[in-house]
């Protein structure tokens, strides 16, 4: 069967990966000049089963509220003249409750140990060196409460096989001495061993290449156009050249029997033009990479500091530091006001946390941190979007939120079975098959 990938981000490349491995001919498609140069890019570098909780749960709303003035906030929420914001919004509040948070649970932390196992065997089947750490997850807590909320989150993780534990401070700092410079301020822990952590560009990327090297064709520089419907069935895809796009040459149609639709936040608004209708609004996250100044200090087990609601992770030399939920629309401006006080914010807390380890100096101050926005593609539920539309043809593999990174390998072998005729074996609900996350259609644009 010849398909078509859109999108060239850890979801895509997955996809492409897995449907060669059975056969298929398969074609890229992406409108950067490389394998993950956008959502993928810069993340928290987290494959992380054991830390997948839902945004939506019972004290989100109180939480948003509080926050949407302030510009550091690890949810903030800043409304627009935006109806797909709006709906997704409301969506969100629907799953604000124990029983939903519960259900979204299971599916997720499936995905999450199905996606894990994939992620593995192609590590050992193809040897992708991307600053592995398998060392484990940390999540360290700086209030008495939150610490005791941890336990009742661990019980619930726990109830789906995940094992995760609660650890006292010392325990914590014996998993990792790297945070006893910030000991006063911690009340303890939660850790699972069996998490890791890595760079995802350089993973991806690498995948890409031994993707090329199996016959996939990649046409990068190409951005999506438009897809074609005959009937109810796809029937091509129109690209043009970035380059070319205002200088009036013509669109390369390219057809396929089967389409599938990886471009993150972007899938939305493209299935949207022909009658496909799914919640998928972009997140904004940002991200900062510090030089490491003193290696024997830096952490090497990666950590989330419930403080903030950031993640931080060694990658060789330098610490990938990412975090904050930002629903504010599709801008990427990331020299605008709001954009570097979150940046300058990553700078601040790593400084406190891990005085004098990395180079945490802004621009500002004369430092040269490797600032990065990106815009995760969230849905309501956090449960991803994989599987067949209503056309027939089109297939979808988004909306993974802040897992992209830990739900990559397993989205893409699923997927590549069920266009293979083969049913993934895990408990998931996929789209088309369930009835929780039913999607409308939409007249097309």
């Amino acid at each position: 069967m010849k398909t078509i990938v859109l999108g060239a981000g850890i979801i895509g490349i997955s996809t492409a990966w897995h449907l060669r491995e059975r056969g298929h001919e398969v074609t890229v498609i992406d409108r950067q000049p490389d394998a993950a140069l956008e959502t993928s890019f810069a993340n928290a570098a987290q494959i992380s089963v054991s830390y997948c909780e839902p945004w939506a749960n019972r004290q989100a709303p109180w939480k948003a509220l509080k926050w949407m003035f302030d510009k550091e906030a690890p949810l903030l929420w800043r409304p627009h003249l935006d109806a797909q914001q709006w709906r997704w919004c409301l969506q969100f509040l629907a799953q604000c409750n124990d029983a939903a948070f519960e259900r979204n649970v299971a599916q997720i932390v499936a995905l999450g140990a199905y996606s894990h196992q994939a992620h593995k065997a192609l590590v050992q089947q193809l040897g992708i060196d991307y600053h592995r750490l398998e060392r484990g997850i940390a999540h360290f807590y700086t209030d008495q409460q939150s610490f005791e909320d941890a336990a009742q989150a661990v019980e619930v993780m726990r109830r789906y096989g995940v094992q995760r534990r609660v650890v006292s401070r010392e325990e914590l700092f014996q998993i990792e001495p790297a945070f006893q410079a910030y000991g006063a301020h911690i009340t303890g822990g939660t850790y699972t061993r069996s998490d890791e952590s890595g760079d995802a560009r350089e993973f991806t990327q690498q995948l890409a290449r031994h993707c090329a090297a199996q016959g996939v064709e990649f046409l990068y520089g190409q951005a999506v156009q438009r897809l074609h419907k005959d009937g109810n069935a796809i029937k091509s895809v129109a690209v043009r050249a970035v380059s070319e796009s205002a200088s009036g040459q013509k669109e390369q149609i390219l057809q396929a029997d089967a389409v599938v639709v990886a471009c993150g936040s972007y899938s939305a608004p493209l299935l949207r033009s022909v009658g496909v209708d799914v919640p998928i609004y972009p997140g904004k996250g940002y991200s900062a990479t510090f030089p490491i100044l003193r290696p024997e200090a830096a952490p090497v087990v990666s950590a989330i500091d419930d403080g903030k609601k950031i993640a931080m992770s060694r990658l060789g030399n330098f610490l990938r530091v990412a975090g904050t939920i930002e629903l504010n629309g599709w801008g990427m401006d990331l020299d605008s006001p709001l954009g570097r006080a979150r940046c300058h914010m990553l700078s601040r807390r790593i400084e406190t946390i891990l005085p004098g380890v990395c180079d945490t100096r802004t621009p500002e101050e004369g430092g040269n941190p490797q600032y990065w926005m990106g815009l995760r593609p969230a849905t309501p539920t956090n449960i991803p979007f994989i599987g067949q539309t209503r056309v027939a043809g089109l297939w979808l593999n988004a909306g993974h939120g802040t897992l992209g990174w830990t739900h990559g390998a397993g989205s893409g072998k699923a997927l590549a079975e069920l266009i293979s005729g083969e049913r993934p074996a895990m408990a998931f609900d996929f789209l088309g098959e369930g009835r929780q996350r039913q999607y409308r259609p939409v007249a097309a644009a």
